[in-house]
This record gives structure tokens, sequence and C-alpha cells, in this order.
């Protein structure tokens, strides 16, 4: 493992808390002769005039701590995974299937990782999704979706240049095994560990009945055409980015050559955080 070297912060400024937690892991990692590097809200939380712009965070760091929820580990994964840098997310009373360490096994999960424990680290399959000439990464999912007031979408889906399905529908979610637990859940699909090599296509609202959610493998290609006109359409990833996408315009979703790194707490698994964010009891 890399010698770590600097630990960047990424926060939610408005967390119940949130100037205290950042205070002690700073007076931590300093203890152990690591350089803490702050975003721009972070430094002004703490009345520094350090800060940095939040995507400049992991470039500059050896591990990168989110205080927050998944909203905010969103905004920098794709960041995170562009150089390679671990995040590990502390759950400041959201959901948090993300920012899934809570704050008391905080230390116990960086004396772990610190130690040299790559046990604790996940990686994570992200999808690549080029539109027009641009190309972003996701972590969770990328979403077509109609506008407020719009009709239904209708588009043709592709697997690997077979066209599979012309539904009409309110949208369709793109998703990786992690993100199977965010939007394409509450869609009707399916839940996958995060280490199974998946791709989940769920309908949103579809109108014919029997298109129901799939899974397929993350060797396969997706393509999205839109057929509908007049309406505008809009390509979310990750629930951060955006573009409009218009009639005859493709979306092209495949696996990523990049991964995430998620460093997790060692007094639990999975199914532990599924039974909790999920209240299976």
């Amino acid at each position: 493992m890399k010698k770590i070297k600097k630990a960047g912060f990424v926060i939610k400024p408005h967390a119940p808390g949130i100037k205290n937690v950042l205070r002690e892991l700073m007076l931590y990692f300093e203890k152990n002769g690591i350089e803490c590097v702050l975003e721009e809200v972070a430094a002004k939380k703490l009345r520094k005039n350090r800060g940095l712009q939040r995507e400049k965070v992991p470039g500059l760091s050896d591990i990168v701590i989110v205080l927050g929820g998944d909203g905010t580990m969103l905004s920098i994964a794709h960041l995170a995974a562009k150089v390679g840098v671990p995040v590990m997310g502390v759950n400041m009373g959201s959901l948090g299937f993300l920012t899934e360490v809570p704050l008391d096994e905080v230390y116990i999960t960086l004396d772990e990782y610190l130690k040299g424990n790559d046990s604790i680290v996940s990686h994570r399959q992200m999808l690549e999704v080029s539109h027009q000439k641009s190309t972003f990464l996701c972590l969770n999912d990328t979403v077509i979706n109609k506008g407020a007031l719009a009709r239904m979408i209708r588009c043709e889906i592709w697997i690997n240049e077979k066209k599979i399905a012309v539904p009409s529908l309110d949208g369709i979610i793109i998703s990786t095994p992690t993100g199977s637990t965010a939007y394409s859940l509450s869609a009707g699909g399916p839940i996958i560990q995060p280490h199974i090599p998946a791709i989940i296509i769920a309908p949103i609202c579809p109108h014919t009945l029997t298109f129901r959610p799939m899974v397929i493998s993350s060797e396969s290609t997706v393509m999205i055409k839109i057929l509908s006109g007049g309406e505008k359409s809009y390509l979310t990833l990750d629930g951060q980015r955006g573009n409009l996408v218009k009639k005859n315009e493709e979306v092209e979703i495949k696996n990523s050559n990049y991964a995430f790194s998620l460093i997790s707490s060692p007094k639990r698994n999975y199914f532990d955080l599924v039974q909790e964010k999920l209240g299976w009891g």
C-alpha cells in the first residue's frame, strides 16, 4: 500500500457536529505525521485560509475522508477513481450506503487502514457514459428521464449492438451493483452485491408492464437512443451532473476501466449494511 502522506477532507457543511468531527480527525492524522488537505467549505468551517476547490482534493491526497452523506460522496467519487485514491465515507446521520462508517468506528477503521489492512478496501465497478462528444464516469447510475411536464419518453434500447426493446416510459436507469440500492431499487430493481460484475437496466414506469428490470454482464455495452421529439429528456449522472438529450441522440453506457476504492469498517460486512439501512431487523 502506498504510504499515506496527505489526507483530504470533503464535507457536508451543515451536517450536525461537523466542525468537531473534522477537527478531531485532523488531529488524528496530524499525530500520525499526515498532512491534512481541506476543501474550501471545510477550511471556512475552521476559519482557515488554505482551502481548495473540491475537485482538486483527490489529486492532492493519498486518502480522502468524506464527512456527510452519499450525495457528498458521489460528488467526488469519479474524481477519486481517476487518480486511484481510496475514500472513506463517515456517516453524519443520513441513510449512507456509501458513507457507511459510523462515528464510533472511524478510528478503528483508520487504524486498520494505516496498518496496511487492504481487506477493508472494496473496489467498486464504475460506468463509462458517452453522449455526443463527452465521456463521464458514474459510481451509482446514469438515468435518462423526462422533464417535469413532458410526456413519456420513447426510446430504443440496444445491448451489444442488438436492439432488444422500443419502450415508452418515464425514464430508464442503468446502474452498477453499487447503485443497486439507490434509484434502481426504488424502481423495482434487484439488490446486487457490489463485487458481482453486472449492469442493471431498470425502467421507470414503463407503458408495457412486461418490460421488467434486467441484469446483464458487465462486459456488455448498452446504447439508448431517444426517439421522442418535442419533449425534453435529461441525462443525469449519479444524481450530480447532467445533460439535455435531444431526439435521435444516443447515450452509450459500458463498464469503465477505472474502479472506485471504498474503505469500509472492519466491524461489518455488506449484509450487515443492507440489514441496517433497509431496516430488515
